[in-house]
């Protein structure tokens, strides 16, 4: 965990997914790494979670930084699938 210049807490993370999907009649698999953010009080309840366990995240998707072409997945709430 970090802080921003504001104080606000800040989490950096990666999130993992692996599911098989169906596309153009085929079915799929899908495995997927992506790095996420979370900030605020967020960050308190994801450093808490558990990592066995499958979440349903919540958020949106920008650039890394104002001039950077990576992306990462900003998240604004989760919730146990389990």
């Amino acid at each position: 965990m970090r802080y921003s210049p504001a104080g606000i807490a800040i989490l950096d993370f990666v999130l993992k997914h692996d599911s098989m999907q169906l596309e153009a009649g085929q079915m799929r698999q899908v495995d997927l790494e992506i790095k996420a953010v979370a900030a605020g009080q967020l960050t308190t309840e994801l450093s808490q979670a558990l990592l066995e366990q499958q979440y349903r995240f919540t958020g949106f998707l920008a650039r890394r930084t104002r001039n950077s072409n990576s992306t990462v997945f900003h998240v604004t709430a989760f919730e146990s699938t389990n």
